[in-house]
C-alpha cells in the first residue's frame, strides 16, 4: 500500500466512523423507546394477573411474550404443576453444587488420593515467639457475617487480598514431595455442630464444565454514559429536606412511603431518589412485629391510593422493593401513571454511617464524593448504591488494548456455583476461654485501614486449569510453590500440627449459622477449600508448618483486572482523607470524612457485587391466595404476604466470583500475617500470628482484638493496622458477638477520650 492509498483509506474510515456514531444514536433512541413500551407491557401483564381466571398462555399470546416471560413478571400465573417445579428445583440445586459420588452401602469409603504440599520456610527471620504453653482444647464461637447490598443480592465486609510474594528462589525452600496413602483414621471433630460436606470437582464430562466459561457472556467496557438521577436528602426525624443548596421543612404526616413521596415531590418535582439520613421510618411500629424484617416489609408495602410498586425496565431500573432490616429500598411509581417514571426511597447508611451529621453535611459529602471520583473518571455518576457505582466505575477501566481488550469472560454456571459454595467471606470469630483468660487484662482493637485497596494488584483471569492430586504430585518443587502462590483455589485435607497453641489458620465448613470455623486443636483433621494465600500461609508460617494434602484445585492465570480501578479509588480516598484533616471549616471536614467512607463502600460493595450470589426475587401475594412454590415468607399484614425465593444465577456480564473469593482468602490470610514493605524488602510483620498465643480475642473481617497492645507501626497507608480502641481491664470476657461489640464501643470511646495520636 502506498501513501496515497493509505490517506484515502483513513478518510474513508473517518466517514465510516461518523456513520457508525449516527447509527449508534439511532439504536440508543430506539432502545429507549423499546424500554418504555416494554415497561408498559410489563405493567399490563402484572395487572392482568389480578383477574381470577387469568391464564399465562392467553396473556402470552396477546402480549407477544413467551409463557416463561409472563410467569417471570407475574409468578402467580405459573401453570407448571407444583411437583414438576419442585423436581426441577432439586435438579438445579444438584447441578449448581454437585456432591461427591457416594460409595455403595456396606463398602468402605476410601479417602481421595492426595499429595502433600511442601512445607515452606519464611524468607527472613522473625521475632522469636514466646515459649509455647501447654495445649488446650479450643472452644470457639464464630458467626458468619454477610452484609447485604440493596442492588446486588449479597455483598461482603471489607477484607484484604494476598500480599505480593517475593521471588520463589529467594523466598522459599522446599521439602521433598511424595504422594501419601489415604488417611485411615477418622478425622477428629472440628465443631460441635459437625462438619458440612462441600462440593468437589466431578470426573468425566461433568468435570469439563468446571474448566469452562459461559458462551457469549463477557464483561465489556460500556459504550454509553450513565445518566444522573435527581436526588434529595431527607432527615425524617427533623422533617428537613435538602434540595440543591436549600433546606426546606416538610410535613411527612405518618411517615408512610406514600406521604414521604407526596411531601418530597411537592417540594422538589421530578425527584427520582430520596436518601433518608436520619429517622428510619421503616422501623416505625416495629414492636408490633415478630422480627425487624417483618416490620420493614410491612412499611415498604403500606397501601397507598397514589403510589404503587415500580416495575423496572432499561438500564439501572430495578423493579420491586428490597427488604433489609436497616437499609431497605422502596421503589414506587405513580398509580395514575405507572409508566411516567419511578422514585426510590433509600438509606444513607448504604454509603456511610451519618453518625449524627445533619442533612446538609450528608448532601455535601455526596458532592465531595462525586467531585473526587470525577477527577479519575470523567463520566463518573453516583448510582443508587455503592455496589452499582463500584461496578459501573470498574467497567470503565476494562482495557481497550492487550489480551483482555474484548472483555473478561464469565465462568460457567457450574464453576460459579462451586465458588459460591466453597469461597467463604470474612473471618468473624470470638475465641472463648480457656484459650483466653476469663478476665481480660485489656481489650485492644486494631483495624486494617482501607484494606481492599492495598490488595487488588493481582486477580485470577481466564479459564482455570484443573489440578488433580496426581498432577500436583508430579510437579517439580518449584512448580508446586509457584502454583500455591498464584491465583488458585484448592480442595485440601488439613491436619493441625502437634504442639500448636495459636489460632486456627484455615476455615473448616460446619452446619448451622456459623458456616465456617477455624480449628486449632493439635491433631485436628478436616477437609475444606481455601485460596492459595491461605494454603501458602499454612505451609510457610513462622511457628510451625501445617500438613496440607492437595486433593485437587483450580489454577488461574494471574491478571490485573482490578488494579487500575483500585488505584483510582485509593487516590480518591486519600484526597478526601487529607481534606477531612486539613480543611478549615468543621462541616467540610466532617463531609470529607463521610465522603472518604463512601469511597470505601464503593470499593467494598463493588467488589462484593462480583460474587454474584444466586438471585433473591421478592414479591407480594394477597392474603388467602396460594403462594408460589419455594418461597420464604418475610412478613404479612392484613392484606398481603411478602415473600422471597432464590432464582438461581442470572446471566450477569459482571459476575466474577473468582475475584471476590481470591480477595476474601487473602483477607483472611492478612489478618494472620501482613508484611510491611519498603520497596520490595520486607521490613516487618503484623497480624494475629505475631501476637502471643492466648492474647487474640476476636477476629472481625478486617480487624482483630487482643488483650495487649502490639508494636505494629501505623504509617497512614492502606492496609496498615490502626489502633482503634483500648478498654482498660480487667474486662469480663464477652460471651457473644453482641457483648463484644458493646465492649468495642467502650474501648473506642476510652481511646478517643485519651486523645491517642494514632
Amino acid at each position: 500500500m502506498d501513501r496515497k492509498t493509505y490517506t484515502a483509506e483513513l478518510a474513508g474510515l473517518r466517514e465510516l466512523r461518523s456513520e457508525i456514531t449516527a447509527a449508534e444514536k439511532a439504536v440508543a433512541a430506539a432502545q429507549k423507546e423499546l424500554d418504555k413500551l416494554s415497561a408498559q407491557r410489563a405493567r399490563r401483564v402484572a395487572g392482568l394477573a389480578g383477574y381470577e381466571g387469568a391464564k399465562a398462555e392467553t396473556i402470552a399470546k396477546a402480549s407477544g411474550l413467551a409463557v416463561g416471560d409472563v410467569v417471570r413478571i407475574a409468578p402467580l400465573l405459573d401453570p407448571t404443576p407444583a411437583a414438576v417445579r419442585a423436581a426441577k428445583a432439586d435438579g438445579q440445586a444438584a447441578t449448581a453444587a454437585p456432591a461427591p459420588v457416594e460409595a455403595p452401602t456396606g463398602e468402605p469409603v476410601a479417602e481421595p488420593a492426595a499429595a502433600v504440599a511442601p512445607a515452606l520456610t519464611r524468607p527472613a527471620p522473625v521475632p522469636e515467639q514466646p515459649a509455647p504453653v501447654a495445649p488446650v482444647a479450643p472452644v470457639t464461637a464464630a458467626a458468619s457475617v454477610t452484609a447485604a447490598s440493596v442492588e446486588v443480592e449479597v455483598v461482603v465486609e471489607d477484607q484484604a487480598v494476598v500480599e505480593q510474594p517475593a521471588s520463589v528462589e529467594a523466598a522459599v525452600s522446599v521439602a521433598p514431595v511424595a504422594p501419601v496413602a489415604p488417611v485411615a483414621a477418622a478425622p477428629r471433630p472440628v465443631a460441635e455442630v459437625g462438619p458440612r460436606e462441600l462440593p468437589t470437582l466431578p470426573e468425566g464430562p461433568a468435570g469439563a464444565r468446571f474448566e469452562a466459561v459461559t458462551t457469549g457472556l463477557v464483561s465489556r467496557r460500556p459504550n454509553f454514559t450513565q445518566q444522573a438521577r435527581s436526588t434529595v436528602f431527607l432527615d425524617v426525624a427533623a422533617g428537613l429536606l435538602a434540595v440543591r443548596d436549600q433546606v426546606v421543612r416538610v410535613d411527612l404526616g405518618a411517615r408512610t412511603p406514600g406521604e414521604i413521596l407526596d411531601a418530597v415531590l411537592a417540594t422538589a418535582p421530578g425527584t427520582e431518589r430520596v436518601y433518608i439520613t436520619a429517622g428510619a421510618p421503616w422501623h416505625d411500629g416495629a414492636e408490633r412485629y415478630s422480627t425487624l424484617k417483618d416490620a420493614v416489609a410491612a412499611w415498604l408495602n403500606t397501601p397507598s391510593e397514589r403510589w404503587t410498586t415500580a416495575v423496572g425496565s432499561g438500564r439501572d431500573k430495578l423493579a420491586g422493593h428490597f427488604v433489609h432490616q436497616r437499609q431497605p429500598v422502596g421503589r414506587y411509581a405513580p398509580a395514575a401513571a405507572p409508566d411516567g417514571g419511578s422514585t426510590e426511597i433509600r438509606s444513607m447508611g448504604e454509603w456511610f454511617d451519618p453518625d449524627g451529621a445533619d442533612v446538609v453535611t450528608c448532601r455535601q459529602a455526596f458532592t465531595l464524593l462525586w467531585q473526587a471520583l470525577r477527577r479519575h473518571w470523567d463520566d463518573a455518576v453516583l448510582m443508587g448504591s455503592p455496589s452499582q457505582t463500584g461496578r459501573d466505575l470498574w467497567s470503565r477501566t476494562i482495557p481497550t488494548t492487550g489480551k483482555w481488550a474484548g472483555g473478561y469472560p464469565v465462568l460457567s454456571e457450574e464453576l460459579r456455583g462451586l465458588l459460591h459454595a466453597t469461597g467463604g467471606q470474612g473471618r468473624t470469630e470470638l475465641i472463648l476461654p480457656p484459650r483466653v483468660p476469663e478476665q481480660l487484662p485489656a481489650l485492644v482493637e486494631y483495624d486494617r485501614t482501607f484494606a481492599y485497596a492495598k490488595h487488588l494488584w493481582k486477580s485470577p483471569v481466564g479459564t482455570p486449569r484443573r489440578i488433580t492430586a496426581a498432577a500436583f504430585a508430579a510437579m517439580t518443587e518449584a512448580e508446586q510453590v509457584k502454583a500455591l502462590m498464584s491465583c488458585s483455589h484448592w480442595n485440601v485435607r488439613v491436619t493441625v500440627p502437634a504442639g500448636w497453641t495459636h489460632v486456627g489458620l484455615l476455615p473448616a465448613p460446619v452446619t448451622g449459622d456459623r458456616a465456617w470455623v477455624y480449628p486449632s486443636e493439635p491433631g485436628a483433621t478436616f477437609t475444606t477449600w481455601a485460596g492459595g494465600a491461605e494454603v501458602h500461609l499454612a505451609l510457610s508460617n513462622h511457628i510451625a508448618p501445617w500438613k496440607v494434602e492437595i486433593l485437587g484445585g483450580l489454577l488461574f492465570e494471574d491478571g490485573k483486572p482490578l488494579d487500575e480501578w483500585g488505584k483510582r479509588l485509593k487516590v480518591a480516598w486519600a484526597d478526601l482523607t487529607n481534606l477531612s484533616k486539613l480543611h478549615a471549616d468543621e462541616r467540610q471536614r466532617q463531609a470529607a470524612y463521610l465522603a472518604s467512607r463512601a469511597v470505601r463502600s464503593v470499593l467494598l460493595f463493588g467488589l462484593g457485587g462480583f460474587a454474584q450470589r444466586p438471585r433473591l426475587v421478592s414479591g407480594t401475594t394477597p392474603v388467602g391466595e396460594a403462594l408460589p412454590d419455594g418461597v420464604e415468607i418475610l412478613g404479612q399484614d392484613g392484606e398481603v404476604v411478602t415473600w422471597q425465593r432464590q432464582a438461581g444465577f442470572s446471566r450477569d456480564p459482571y459476575a466474577h466470583p473468582e475475584w471476590a473469593a481470591y480477595v476474601w482468602s487473602g483477607a483472611r490470610a492478612a489478618l494472620l500475617d501482613m508484611k510491611y514493605r519498603q520497596g520490595k524488602e520486607v521490613i516487618g510483620h503484623a497480624g494475629a500470628l505475631h501476637a502471643k498465643p492466648g492474647t487474640v480475642v476476636y477476629f472481625g473481617t478486617d480487624g482483630i482484638a487482643l488483650t495487649e497492645r502490639q508494636p505494629w507501626p501505623y504509617r497512614g497507608e492502606v492496609g496498615d493496622y490502626l489502633l482503634k480502641g483500648h478498654l482498660t481491664g480487667p474486662v469480663e470476657h464477652p460471651r457473644s458477638q453482641e457483648q463484644y461489640l458493646k465492649l468495642r464501643a467502650l474501648g473506642r470511646a476510652e481511646l478517643a477520650a485519651k486523645g491517642a495520636d494514632q
